[in-house]
């Protein structure tokens, strides 16, 4: 997957998450019984403020997109949290999700790197 060059990289026990300044990327994978479905994609986000859910063409394959609005992790020196637009891809391959979180403050110009990002995802094997 592409990720914008210079931004911190943290391995996670599922995947990786990126983050520059208050924009962040997240792709986690887990074993899956079934596909996603709009249900149960509109299920795992717990927010009341979801801007557009639907199924959509990536070049990874079809994802279940999710656009919602939701608070920020609070600032660790100033306690405070900012307003995020969240993008949220599931891509599912013989058993398995992944879950590619793009986020960043409400109103930040994150379209085109956005979809930069989501276009690059592609399963891969093991080796």
């Amino acid at each position: 997957m592409k990720v914008p060059e210079g931004w911190a990289r943290t391995d996670l026990a599922t995947g990786a998450a990126f983050t520059d300044k208050l924009n962040s990327i997240r792709i986690e994978t887990a074993p899956a019984a079934a596909p996603p479905t709009e249900a149960s994609v509109r299920n795992q986000v717990h927010s009341s403020d979801i801007r557009t859910l639907g199924t959509v063409s990536r070049n990874g394959g079809k994802a279940v997109r999710i656009v919602y609005r939701a608070d920020s992790e609070p600032d660790p020196v100033t306690g405070k949290a900012v307003k995020d637009e969240v993008e949220r891809y599931v891509f599912y391959h013989t058993g398995r999700e992944a879950i590619l979180t793009l986020s960043g403050p409400v109103g930040a110009d994150n379209v085109d790197p956005w979809r930069t990002v989501s276009d690059s995802f592609r399963w891969t094997t093991a080796p």
